[in-house]
């Protein structure tokens, strides 16, 4: 189920939500069944992890059930050894974009079953996905059914406008979408601070590179958490001279490939498609690779990107041929712009 906590009072219907809940044949011990990583922004990989800290009041943990929110897409879980993976697919609500491709289906529940998790242990489930166009502020809650070898406990409880979720005894795992200025690790540490726009201002690349007539200029990119294996990048390239030119490929050591992105919206719908004729770029003209236009994505690297650091990577043009370039690494959310995040 997903909560917009701007309009929450027109998505759901009546006041009871929080009560209608069905609670554990067991009582419930304090602590929660939550995402180890609680924030995300929209148009963005997420990997969640699912904390299992206990058992159903002293019983071991058998099966663990994850709902598959509407607008939570390209669900892939991971196999867990000593327990069933299976997965329950079904039609979205609406189709997505996703990679150039229209997707209308895929996983609404995952099923980790048959294992042994026992009341003093402490175990996660996880699954990778792709957080679709939500916006700053939605709470998107993951109802999830803990069953024991006695009882069962329901997460599925879920916070109405201005309560405290803390409040709950059996909420759900939620994760809140945070604005593309603010990091996730900033946001958990000072919520005030994101919500009233105190951030530092964001900085770009200061480096230029020269190839023929063309000047590439100021190329950066973010930092990455741990276990990410993709980052964008961007830079502005001027062609001086008296024709057309294309930026038709990129590769890197850093990644095993390197891709062309358009980002664009259409009829409220976020497209992204790669650009396999490459990117043109017309005499006396500047293109701008940015966040939320054209970008390119160092797919699968081959470790997280940390503040501070050159990327190094290798342009190559039609005309003025490869151009070696160093892209910075910026903070986490180094842009004030509307971004598209793969």
């Amino acid at each position: 189920m997903i909560i917009n906590f701007r309009g929450l009072q027109r998505l759901l219907t009546g006041a009871g939500l929080t009560a209608a809940a069905v609670i554990a044949s067991q009582p419930s011990a304090s602590a929660h069944v939550t995402l180890a990583t609680g924030e995300a922004r929209a148009n963005t990989y997420y990997k969640a992890v699912f904390q299992v800290p206990h058992g159903c009041d002293g019983a071991a943990t058998q099966t663990v059930r994850v709902q598959i929110p509407e607008g939570v897409i390209g669900v892939k879980p991971m196999p867990k050894a000593g327990w069933t993976l299976s997965i329950t697919r079904g039609a979205y609500a609406k189709s997505y974009q996703n990679h150039g491709k229209t997707v209308a289906e895929g996983p609404k529940e995952i099923v980790w079953s048959g294992g042994s998790l026992a009341d003093d242990n402490y175990d996660e489930f996880v699954f990778t996905s792709f957080i679709t166009d939500f916006p700053s502020g939605q709470a998107i809650a993951f109802p999830t059914v803990q069953q024991c070898a006695k009882g069962e406990v329901r997460w599925d409880q879920i916070a109405s406008e201005g309560q405290n979720p803390h409040t709950l005894k059996s909420p759900a795992p939620v994760l809140r979408i945070v604005a593309d200025t603010a990091t996730v690790a900033q946001a958990q540490m000072d919520h005030s601070q994101m919500d009233h726009g105190k951030m530092a201002a964001p900085k770009s690349g200061s480096d230029t590179f020269k190839a023929g007539d063309l000047i590439v200029a100021a190329p950066w990119t973010r930092a990455t958490p741990g276990g990410a294996k993709i980052a964008g990048g961007y830079l502005k390239i001027t062609n001086n001279g008296k024709s057309a030119d294309r930026l038709v490929s990129a590769i890197s050591a850093g990644a095993d490939r390197v891709e062309i992105h358009e980002m664009s919206m259409t009829d409220g719908v976020m497209k992204m498609r790669p650009l396999t004729d490459g990117l043109t770029i017309k005499p006396g003209e500047t293109v701008e690779l940015k966040p939320g236009g054209f970008h390119m994505m160092f797919m699968d690297i081959k470790q997280p990107l940390k503040q501070g650091d050159k990327l190094k990577a290798t342009l190559a043009f039609e005309k003025a041929g490869k151009l070696d370039v160093s892209f910075d690494v910026n903070a986490m959310g180094a842009t004030s712009e509307p971004a598209h995040k793969h």
